[in-house]
């Protein structure tokens, strides 16, 4: 089992687990790893190093970690950003969280769903679906507020 880091072209960062190399770029050619944030399906893996459990290994002593360590972390290096793509992407999941909890998913009805409460012949109330371009730009200009909002794939389906 290789598992891996990844980040979306957005920077959002995230772990994969595949059996293989090999299974990971099939996978990424299939557009099947999508980023669990956003949903881009540009994904590239981080460097990272293995980890390596082994039995009769033993703790480097302070001298030879301070040998071993960087000097420094560039300031623009994945590294140095991570904990704030990390912040950002737990506040997306749980905004994302939020919208699924508290909204009725009306698929491809979206416009005709938001049309009905607008001119007051359905009850108001929180909604989500799909839309196309064109259709959300005419909701727009009738005075219908919309959102665009990528739900993560994770939260469109039973999780297992």
């Amino acid at each position: 089992m290789k598992v891996l880091d990844l980040h979306c072209a957005q920077g959002h960062p995230f772990e994969g687990w595949f059996a293989s190399e090999d299974d990971f770029v099939s996978q990424c050619a299939r557009a099947l790893v999508q980023c669990p944030v956003c949903g881009d399906p540009s994904v590239v893996k981080k460097l990272s190093a293995p980890r390596l459990n082994l039995s009769g290994a033993r703790a480097p002593t302070a001298e030879q970690a301070a040998d071993q360590a960087p000097s420094s972390i560039p300031t623009g290096s994945a590294v140095a950003t991570t904990p704030h793509n990390a912040a950002l992407a737990a506040a997306w999941m749980a905004m994302a969280r939020h919208v699924v909890a508290t909204t009725t998913d009306v698929g491809s009805q979206f416009a005709e769903e938001a049309r009905k409460m607008h001119y007051g012949e359905a009850e108001e109330r929180g909604i989500r679906g799909r839309t196309t371009e064109k259709e959300a730009r005419e909701l727009a200009e009738e005075g219908i507020d919309v959102m665009p909002f990528v739900l993560p794939e994770a939260l469109k389906e039973p999780l297992q």
